[in-house]
């Protein structure tokens, strides 16, 4: 049997995963999902889990029910591309023949002092669930400061504000407006809906350190009840570990087939590929399709295109509470309750087809 090894259960895995178990793969092929949770987590939900307004059973998925699909629980430690080995914690090591890295990310703390064990999270499932439970307990006129006003920032502090108005919150942004990639337009309306909703953003912020309840902007020190860091992302450790090349972020350079250049039986997909678009939900499906594509390809001993499509991405969609959101579709600019209202179709949508 030919060992099919996909680690992690994230959007790019999860498509790997949909995409394989069809009735065209080999017999011979033996199918093994190695993730650390029980379920696929929504990752762009993460937002309203710690806010409180979502439950966390709302933002799960079961992952695929297959008779040839193997699941295996357990933390990836290491990974030996020379002996084709997975290293798991508190486990013995698992063999492959082609393996697929899908772990994700972790968040980038940009040499901040103290920023990684003073702040909360939502980067992984586990540290959301924490920073809920603070968020929850905390006290009436607690202040609240989010650092990183991109598009979890945003979503975390509109969310939040909805959920416990009794809060004073503040948002850290570095830029001279929020959301400062998108059209000026849309900035503005982000902009201007925390203002009239009593959010206080904090532009041309620099965080130079933090400590426990305090948080220096331009050595300036804030007092602080809670600090989540949501001011940028980097590969898990175990992928910036890999002796393979990386670009500036450290995500993992590939050929146009989505493979490491010394290992055709290496994929790597989602947050840790170094791609030409920003990391992304959509990125790791189209990406995680391509993938297997070219493996059944492979494995029939068809032809594989020198050059694959590009990725088409659909744009982007982001709320601000249950009520207003925003969105960019192609070059136009949507504001309002119609790119919220489609937002929570496309949430729906995706857990429907995902069982």
């Amino acid at each position: 049997m030919h060992k099919l090894v996909v680690l992690g259960g994230g959007y790019g895995g999860m498509r790997v995963l949909q995409r394989l178990l069809t009735n065209d793969l080999p017999n011979n092929i033996e199918v093994t999902l190695i993730d650390k949770m029980p379920y696929h987590c929504l990752k762009t939900e993460y937002y309203a889990l710690a806010a409180g307004t979502e439950s966390d059973q709302h933002i799960r998925v079961h992952f695929p029910d297959d008779q040839r699909l193997k699941i295996k629980y357990a933390t990836v430690q290491d990974i030996d591309l020379e002996n084709k080995l997975i290293h798991l914690k508190d486990e013995d090591a698992f063999s492959y023949d082609t393996l697929i890295i899908g772990l994700g990310c972790e968040d980038k703390y940009h040499n901040v002092p103290g920023a990684p064990e003073h702040t909360l999270s939502i980067q992984s499932m586990e540290a959301t669930r924490k920073t809920y439970e603070t968020l929850s307990n905390l006290r009436p006129n607690a202040v609240v400061s989010i650092v990183g006003a991109g598009l979890s920032g945003v979503e975390l502090a509109s969310e939040l504000r909805e959920s416990r108005p009794d809060l004073s919150i503040k948002l850290f942004d570095r830029g001279e407006i929020v959301l400062s990639m998108f059209p000026h337009r849309l900035s503005s309306y982000v902009q201007n809906w925390f203002e009239s909703h009593g959010v206080e953003v904090i532009n041309k912020s620099n965080i130079t350190s933090v400590e426990e309840n305090t948080l220096y902007n331009h050595n300036e020190p804030i007092h602080c009840d809670a600090i989540i860091w949501t001011a940028g992302i980097q590969p898990v450790e175990v992928v910036r570990n890999l002796n393979t090349d990386k670009d500036e972020q450290g995500r993992v350079q590939l050929t146009p087939h989505h493979h490491l250049p010394n290992d055709e039986n290496v994929f790597v997909v989602g947050d840790c590929a170094s791609l030409p678009h920003a990391p992304s939900a959509q990125l790791a499906e189209g990406q995680g399709e391509q993938i297997v594509m070219v493996l059944k390809k492979r494995w029939n001993g068809e032809p594989i295109p020198e050059t694959l499509p590009k990725i088409k991405l659909k744009g982007v969609l982001g709320s601000l509470g249950k009520k207003h959101g925003f969105g960019l579709m192609g070059e136009r600019t949507l504001l309002g309750r119609v790119p919220r209202v489609l937002k929570s179709g496309v949430l729906w949508m995706y857990k429907y087809h995902s069982g």
